[in-house]
């Protein structure tokens, strides 16, 4: 569906400091989503800035707004100036000679910004700007290796995972393999919806699909430890002995950047460091572990697993310091007597089983900052997420069901956009849509 929203003051992009035209598509392309057809960049990130954190239902305009004039047509997405000023000049030559920074070095570098204070034309398509606002930096851009890419899915969670997947596709530059751990009865589904994607998403993002595989002795126990299957991140290192470097994401989680460049971080860990997570939370006022928790984490806060860089063949050589024993032990010798000496103080599952382990291993640990996983909590108790209001959000975790109920609306309104691009219109009670009009299209990923 598409919405025109005329009435609103809606969310448009700012100053890309990249250059790149911002020439948004119609949404009622026979494909579906003709507007994703070229890459994008961290603009949707800004969206969800703390700094606007009290207002974070306007962020629904513009991922559910669509103004497209009835023959298609739509005009271009403004720019802000760099200080939030007036627009910069239309030549895109121009701004490029003024600014004497070739396009393929800035491009690597500089974020796009989107200026809440926009008032987009009745012409503009608000969605097509999300989409477009940050193009791709070149088409050359992709890394030689495949980006490894986990995640484990169980009972409901095969819509999550491929919103998540589509996600990943449409924000990367890279090549992906996507390697899907999920129960039997949902292998079918996978298959059915990933191999009917347009050939250059198949292309681009080949998948192998496993089934959920726990130790004989004690399967059940590890099948039932927090979520269902949500342990089974913790025997990636011995599942997958063939992939050296990983990232493992919940199936919540939604790429707003492009993946390159959380993959990107691990050439900044230090030689010792084997996995990289982002805090718990950011301030010991709001902290979980700090105040409830029952057994030892890493840090002031603990860290959270729900988006983690793994170092797999690091994991399965190193040698871990624990309580447990006098000599170090492997990850696989470890984390059956971990579990049993534990398993009646935790409550957050295999996260904290991990807490635990870098807690007495904090070299192994390199903790980047929370806009790589930014979730509910970092707005619902005040801004608290520095990284996010400096650079925009990078990676939207939508933990605690928010996606799916309406008490965070822009998390809700961000997955409805990436799950039925074009035709994620408010509902007609949205307070935020008050003279909204319908009308139907297909949505997908492009052709």
């Amino acid at each position: 569906m598409r919405v025109s929203c005329r009435a609103l003051p809606l969310i448009a992009p700012g100053h890309a400091k990249r250059g790149a035209p911002c020439a948004p598509t119609p949404l009622h392309h026979e494909a579906g989503v003709a507007n994703m057809r070229r890459g994008v960049r961290a603009a949707t990130p800004a969206l969800l800035s703390p700094l606007l954190q009290l207002s974070l239902a306007a962020a629904v305009v513009v991922v559910a707004v669509v103004a497209v004039s009835a023959d298609g047509a739509s005009g271009r997405c403004p720019r802000a100036a760099a200080e939030g000023g007036s627009s910069p000049a239309a030549n895109l030559s121009e701004r490029r000679a003024a600014r004497g920074t070739p396009r393929r070095r800035r491009c690597d570098s500089e974020q796009s910004w989107w200026n809440p204070y926009w008032m987009l034309p009745e012409d503009m398509s608000g969605a097509d700007c999300f989409w477009e606002s940050a193009k791709r930096c070149s088409r050359g851009g992709s890394v030689a290796e495949a980006l490894q890419l986990a995640v484990v899915a169980c009972g409901s969670r095969l819509e999550e995972t491929m919103v998540m997947l589509k996600s990943a596709a449409l924000f990367s530059r890279a090549r992906l393999h996507a390697h899907i751990f999920a129960e039997d009865e949902l292998h079918a589904g996978f298959r059915e919806q990933l191999l009917a994607w347009p050939l250059r998403y198949r292309r681009k993002l080949p998948f192998s699909l496993y089934p959920i595989t726990f130790p004989a002795d004690n399967a059940d126990a590890w099948r039932k430890l927090f979520k269902p299957c949500a342990s089974q991140r913790l025997f990636l290192p011995l599942l997958l002995p063939h992939v050296g470097w990983l990232l493992y994401v919940d199936t919540d989680v939604l790429f707003l950047a492009p993946v390159d460049e959380l993959w990107a971080l691990r050439r900044r860990f230090r030689a010792s460091r084997l996995a990289g997570l982002a805090p718990e939370h950011e301030l010991l006022q709001i902290g979980w572990y700090n105040r409830f928790g029952r057994h030892p984490y890493l840090g002031r806060t603990g860290v959270n697993s729900g988006v983690m860089l793994m170092d797999l063949a690091g994991l399965r050589t190193a040698q871990f310091k624990n309580d447990m024993s006098a000599v170090p032990l492997g990850w696989s010798e470890m984390l059956l007597p971990l579990y049993n000496k534990y398993r009646l103080n935790i409550t957050w599952g295999d996260q904290d089983l991990l807490n635990i382990i870098f807690h007495y291993n904090p070299e192994m640990v390199h903790v980047f900052d929370c806009r790589w996983n930014f979730r509910p909590d970092h707005c619902m108790y005040g801004s608290n997420c520095g990284g996010a209001e400096r650079d925009g959000v990078a990676v939207l975790h939508g933990n605690r069901g928010v996606y799916h109920d309406g008490k965070q609306p822009a998390f809700r309104a961000i997955y409805q956009a990436l799950l039925h691009p074009g035709a994620s219109a408010p509902p007609a009670s949205s307070p935020w849509c008050t003279s909204c009009t319908l009308d139907s299209s297909s949505a997908g990923l492009p052709a």
